[in-house]
């Protein structure tokens, strides 16, 4: 099962280890990477981040708490349009 109701996202221990994480959902796109803190960036098309016209961007705090409200605040950056 997969930490949100839109996007398939591993639960918060896979972080923990260091890796990064992409994803799209049609046209919408989005990259968590991480640092000492998370930091989410979304767009929208079929580039990748480092060629892409960022939207929208955000750093959460590398806690469970953190990681809830990214995914939140990813999930409503999608039901924006």
């Amino acid at each position: 099962m997969s930490v949100s109701e839109i996007f398939e996202i591993p639960k918060f221990y896979y972080f923990e280890s260091g890796n990064d994480y992409s994803g799209s959902k049609g046209e919408f796109a989005y990259k968590i990477a991480n640092g000492e803190k998370f930091k989410c960036m979304t767009w929208h098309g079929r580039l990748c981040s480092m060629k892409a016209d960022i939207e929208n961007e955000a750093e959460f705090e590398k806690t469970q708490e953190g990681f809830d409200a990214m995914i939140k605040w990813l999930e409503e950056r999608y039901s924006e349009g």
